[in-house]
């Protein structure tokens, strides 16, 4: 006998990061190739080539569904919306710039300053600035009009 499993959603938008920080960030691909950004990384420790103010990204991730993307070609520009991580707000990996918590001001700036050092487009624009994640917006949260699908 086989089982198949299925996700049955409810009707209309499903809302995603609901109550989360969120800022909106305008970034450059200063680099020769297309540059894609997935859903959950964090946003601060993007390609290198990536031009934008890296401070108000940290402990952020793109404000999309999971398992999506972001695709920033070469020489263009695009607004893109970073909401804040859930849970205990512990990031370990990535580009290896952000190891702990993201309320730790000391690991910030730590952050901040490999970030420069390893040339990070976007890092020293505000480098002496306080390394605080961005204001919350008045957005509750995002909604999506993906529809998921498929069996397990």
């Amino acid at each position: 006998m086989t089982f198949r499993q299925k996700y049955l959603y409810g009707e209309g938008p499903i809302e995603i990061n609901a109550g989360r920080r969120t800022v909106t960030l305008s970034v450059s691909n200063t680099g020769d190739r297309a540059i894609q950004i997935g859903s959950h990384y964090h946003f601060f420790e993007v390609n290198s080539a990536l031009l934008f103010d890296r401070q108000k990204a940290l402990g952020m991730h793109l404000n999309i569904p999971a398992g999506t993307s972001v695709r920033v070609e070469p020489g263009g520009t695009r607004e893109v919306e970073l909401c804040a991580y859930a849970g205990t707000g512990r990031l370990v990996g990535f580009s290896g710039l952000f190891n702990g918590s993201v309320s730790s001001h000391p690991i910030r700036v730590e952050a901040v300053r490999k970030a420069i050092e390893q040339g990070f487009q976007g890092a020293r624009d505000r480098a002496h600035a306080d390394s605080h994640a961005a204001r919350p917006s008045t957005r509750s949260g995002k909604k999506s009009h993906q529809k998921k699908k498929g069996s397990h």
